[in-house]
C-alpha cells in the first residue's frame, strides 16, 4: 500500500458524492484506511493515510477533528465539491 492508493480512494469518493449531487464530503481517516485495507493492524499506514488526506485539501476545505497528534484514526476532513 502507498500513497497513490489512498489517493485513489479519496478522490473516488468525491466523485461518487459529486455524482450523488452533494456539495461536501466529510471522510474520516479510520474510516478511508479500513477501506482499502490494512487498518486496524501491525502494519498499518495511518500517517500515509492522514498525509494524503491533508494533500487532497484546497481552500474552503476544513479539519473538522484532529487527533492530538495529527494523525490518527480520528482525523476527519470536510471537502468542498464538485473537484
Amino acid at each position: 500500500m502507498d500513497a497513490a492508493t489512498f489517493d485513489r480512494a479519496i478522490r473516488a469518493r468525491f466523485q461518487a458524492e459529486s455524482d450523488a449531487g452533494h456539495s461536501s464530503v466529510e471522510i474520516v481517516s479510520g474510516n478511508l484506511h479500513r477501506s482499502v485495507g490494512g487498518y486496524p493492524g501491525r502494519n498499518h499506514r495511518m500517517p500515509m493515510c492522514c498525509s494524503a488526506m491533508r494533500q487532497a485539501m484546497r481552500p474552503g476545505d476544513v479539519v473538522i477533528a484532529s487527533p492530538p497528534k495529527g494523525q490518527g484514526a480520528t482525523l476527519r476532513i470536510r471537502y468542498l465539491l464538485p473537484r
